[in-house]
């Protein structure tokens, strides 16, 4: 068995991948996202939304994690450009790591597997949306080859807002 792998996610890697979606947030957004909203945030809930999501045929999205030594420690989603009815143009829709995880070379090889996904999937080029404010994901993608287009949105949808900027890249 490969040391580390990237594989498309199955509904067995929904308690995972609900794990490592909260507690990504919960470290790569402290300070940037209330408290009070990180401190609620319920893996058990989220794993579930996860199954669900995994288990239905008409998700549009393709979801990708990466093991380390036999357990997941990644997960990213790609589909449709959200956005935009432009069907040459794709999404990143979410890359999380185990916090434990970072700083290892993880994150740059699941991110390359998505970008060859998106590829896959016929996209000609790709977007993906950040919070303004976080400096490490916003380095993390430009290193990566993506640059901020500059286009901007808020979304209030959880009780705050979080303000985010477009980063995107040819395919």
């Amino acid at each position: 068995m490969d040391w580390r792998r990237v594989r498309t996610a199955t509904v067995d890697d929904a308690d995972a991948i609900g794990r490592i979606h909260v507690e990504g947030w919960q470290v790569a957004y402290r300070g940037l996202v209330p408290d009070w909203y990180l401190d609620g945030l319920d893996k058990v809930a989220r794993a579930e939304r996860w199954r669900e999501a995994l288990a239905d045929p008409g998700n549009p999205t393709t979801v990708l994690v990466i093991e380390e030594a036999g357990s997941v420690v990644g997960v990213s989603s790609v589909g449709p450009d959200r956005d935009r009815d432009d069907p040459s143009v794709g999404e990143l829709w979410m890359i999380y790591l185990d916090p434990s995880s970072w700083s290892r070379g993880l994150g740059r090889q699941l991110m390359e597997a998505s970008v060859e996904e998106l590829r896959r999937l016929g996209y000609c080029e790709a977007v993906l949306w950040v919070l303004d404010k976080n400096a490490r994901a916003r380095r993390f993608y430009e290193i990566g080859g993506w640059s901020n287009d500059w286009a901007e949105k808020e979304d209030d949808r959880r009780g705050f807002v979080l303000r985010e900027v477009r980063y995107g890249r040819r395919l």
